[in-house]
């Protein structure tokens, strides 16, 4: 790679880094009171606030997908992103002002559309990188993104009390309008004048290599449930409710700090062996809270949290990224994130079912069985093909 488009690219990185912060800052700035708000400031019950968010990550699913296949077949991938971020700014002006929870539904549509940056900022990150850089460039990313979250978190902490929803709303916008114009101002797209290259997309095109890879990835996230899981299991075993929000900054913050170097580490050590890595830290994560209730086990296991969650979320979209064709990497990306998206929901069902019926560490038990088929599935992925390019 030339020295010129060395630099370029990786200011090209460090701005989409940015931009991620900036964004994540603004929505966290949000969600510690986004249910509260639903409830009591619109009236909304639980059920709809339930519709609401159901609502939200359904549009998240498909508009990855979609917006990942749009985007390689118009070969386009900037537009995409800088209207995702407005889109998001946008909706939170609409929040602000909402006089009622039936304006919520079209407002967390627009919202939740805003992942149509997703595939398409991915893609453009992994297009831009090479084997040497590609876990590193993901890595500071996903650091941004939490970093952001963290500093939202706090910053709403500090100052609902004294400035309310309507205001929190409003200073929440002004951060992911600041993205779209980084990206808008600073991003320079190459135009890609081979036809060929963007051929019409079948699932044919993606290798088997890849599809196991989606397969056990789905597989793992139906043993993976929610977060809050990890919460309601500390405030059962005795933590006060007050700690809630503080094992929620550690979790981000641990991300924050170990998603660089681990992506980096990948770059090293291969993506396959920060994967398994990934599997093993929610193993000792799931034992931790089968075999003991003592306060610095479950701390512990919040701090593996956000390792686990650094190293999985940095190394899929490194891995998955390399293991596409390139003419179609938008549209793998989409795809493996809907997918994954879609296998949450019943997660944490599950989980919930297995709590009720059995006992609080029954998921776990299920969980640990279930990383373990993934981790027997990953030995068939493939490397070779991603260290190559």
């Amino acid at each position: 790679m030339p020295k010129k488009n060395k630099g370029k690219n990786k200011n090209s990185v460090r701005v989409f880094a940015w931009a991620s912060f900036l964004n994540d800052l603004g929505s966290d700035m949000i969600y510690p009171v986004w249910p509260l708000f639903v409830t009591s400031f619109t009236g909304a019950n639980m059920a709809i606030l339930g519709l609401i968010d159901g609502l939200g990550e359904a549009f998240v699913s498909i508009s990855k997908a979609f917006s990942g296949y749009l985007s390689d077949r118009i070969r386009k991938r900037k537009i995409f992103i800088w209207s995702g971020y407005l889109f998001g700014s946008l909706s939170r002006l609409g929040y602000a002002f909402a006089p009622a929870w039936q304006w919520l539904l079209p407002l967390k549509i627009l919202d939740r559309s805003g992942k149509i940056r997703a595939a398409p900022r991915d893609a453009f990150v992994a297009d831009i990188s090479n084997a040497q850089n590609r876990g590193g460039n993901f890595g500071l990313m996903k650091a941004m993104d939490n970093l952001g979250a963290v500093c939202g978190i706090i910053i709403c902490l500090l100052l609902f009390e004294q400035i309310g929803f309507t205001n929190l709303f409003l200073l929440a916008a002004l951060p992911s309008l600041a993205s779209a114009f980084l990206i808008y101002r600073y991003i320079k797209e190459n135009k890609v004048s081979d036809k060929k290259l963007f051929a019409p997309f079948t699932f044919k095109d993606l290798d088997a290599n890849f599809k196991l890879f989606l397969l056990l990835n789905s597989i793992f996230t139906l043993g993976a449930f929610s977060y809050s899981f990890l919460l309601i299991f500390a405030d059962k075993s005795g933590f006060s409710a007050v700690y809630l929000p503080v094992f929620y900054l550690i979790i981000t913050l641990t991300a924050a700090i170990f998603s660089l170097p681990l992506g980096k580490l990948a770059d090293k050590i291969g993506r396959k062996k920060l994967m398994y890595l990934a599997f093993l830290t929610w193993a000792v994560i799931c034992m931790s809270f089968i075999y003991s209730t003592a306060p610095v086990s479950i701390v512990s296991a919040f701090v593996f949290y956000g390792i686990h969650k650094a190293a999985l979320e940095t190394v899929q979209k490194t891995y998955t990224a390399e293991l596409c064709p390139e003419c179609f990497r938008a549209t793998g990306l989409g795809i493996f994130q809907m997918a994954i998206g879609i296998c949450a929901l019943p997660a944490s069902v599950i989980a919930g079912m297995l709590w009720d019926k059995i006992n609080m560490q029954a998921p776990f038990y299920f969980s640990l069985v279930i990383s373990l088929l993934a981790c027997c599935l990953l030995f068939f992925v493939r490397e070779s093909y991603c260290r190559t390019q």
